[in-house]
């Protein structure tokens, strides 16, 4: 085995388990529509579930991250395909709401906790020259899943029912993410290797600089402005994602057209995230951002004016596009700014800060529309929120090393 080649073989096995991990998440659209249509529960007290489900799983990413720095990513990763398997088999047995709050609520969102934050921190460990690059790479297997997936459980929803769907969901979740797990290794020196697959080591400079731990890298401004710009941004992220299939419902379209609405998402999140990788690389990791929030804010707006299929779409593909390229930069960014050395601990808990947040949007949007009829002010909201990511983008800068 060369040595690039083992840098990029751990890319692909995170893209995998990410694949399976986001694919099942966002095929949560196509369970809701099912769920509301059997139990007849509003759409503000199921979406709670997934807000909830949002809220634990960001939070789980920061003990998941700083177990990865200290164990490594395999037996985290595997932990995490038990628990979000057993989650979703759970889902087939519901009868009442509070269920969906206990196993998709917080058991599935234990397990998904350890996918992201692992899975990306140790491509970040992996690469430093081609870190946007690998990083893309791997997230994009998650918006690759979010196009593959929903159509797949629409397909096994109407052929055997949402219960027996989610029963195979799960145990293909536990069986592959298992299986891929144990291919992870945490970090190029622990098999004797480089970043990047070089044959010596970075310099200081190009490696990120001193060691910022958690608590040093707590005491700087630029640690809490990454903070506050991606909880802005994710505050709306979700709204979409849960509620696009009802939406694209309550505009006249058919179950599985509505599904397929999802997929369009995963299309353009998976060519955002390749794109805005490596072009981030080139231009920087700040412009690369900013262009996504902008579009974001553009696409937010978007949806108010999607009455036809194309247009739908169109907006949605731009919206995956936007979407992926900001989450797959999140854990670049902060490798730039604070070094890989601690990327579990660091991005682990800026994501469990600002991911948490995003677990009001869905069930703020489902509240909206119980009382207006209409998703309208949710988007207008949103495009605000990233106006407003925008604004403290601008006042990021990396920290001085002798603050470390």
């Amino acid at each position: 085995m060369t040595r690039p080649f083992n840098g990029w073989f751990i890319v692909a096995a995170a893209f995998l388990v990410l694949f399976l991990a986001y694919g099942t998440q966002y095929a949560f659209g196509v369970f809701f529509s099912a769920l509301l249509e059997e139990f007849g529960w509003s759409r503000a007290s199921l979406a709670g579930a997934f807000s909830l489900y949002a809220f634990a799983y960001c939070l789980f990413g920061f003990p998941a991250g700083r177990l990865t720095d200290r164990w490594g990513p395999r037996p985290v990763i595997a932990f995490g395909g038990l628990f979000l398997g057993a989650a979703l088999a759970g889902m087939a047995l519901v009868t009442e709401l509070w269920q969906p709050y206990v196993l998709y609520g917080l058991v599935a969102a234990l397990g998904m906790g350890t996918a992201y934050v692992p899975c990306n921190t140790t491509v970040v460990r992996w690469f430093v020259r081609r870190r946007g690059l690998a990083v893309g790479i791997a997230s994009s297997g998650g918006s690759a899943g979010t196009f593959a997936l929903p159509p797949l459980a629409q397909l096994l929803v109407t052929a055997a029912g949402w219960r027996a769907a989610y029963l195979l969901f799960g145990l293909g979740i536990f069986v592959f993410v298992n299986l891929v797990a144990r291919v992870m290794r945490r970090d190029p020196e622990s098999m004797g290797l480089h970043p990047d697959g070089a044959s010596e080591p970075p310099s200081p400079e190009t490696a990120g600089g001193p060691v910022w731990t958690l608590g040093r890298a707590m005491r700087t401004g630029a640690f809490w402005m990454l903070g506050a710009t991606f909880t802005a941004t994710w505050i709306p992220v979700f709204v979409p994602l849960v509620h696009i299939v009802p939406f694209a419902r309550d505009l006249g379209f058919s179950p599985l057209v509505a599904a397929s609405v999802v997929s369009a998402l995963g299309i353009g999140a998976v060519v955002g995230r390749l794109l805005m990788g490596g072009v981030s690389d080139r231009i920087g990791r700040k412009p690369a951002i900013a262009a996504c929030m902008a579009l974001q804010a553009l696409t937010f707006l978007g949806f108010l004016g999607a009455r036809d299929l194309r247009v739908l779409y169109t907006n949605t593909l731009l919206f995956g596009y936007s979407y992926g390229g900001i989450s797959t930069l999140f854990p670049a960014i902060v490798g730039d700014f604070f070094g890989r050395e601690r990327a579990g601990a660091l991005v682990g808990f800026l994501f469990a800060l600002a991911g948490s947040m995003a677990a009001w949007g869905p069930f703020g949007a489902g509240a909206i529309y119980d009382a207006r009829g209409g998703y309208g002010l949710a988007f207008v909201l949103a495009t605000a929120l990233n106006v407003l990511a925008l604004g403290l983008l601008a006042f990021a800068r990396p920290p001085r090393a002798g603050l470390a």
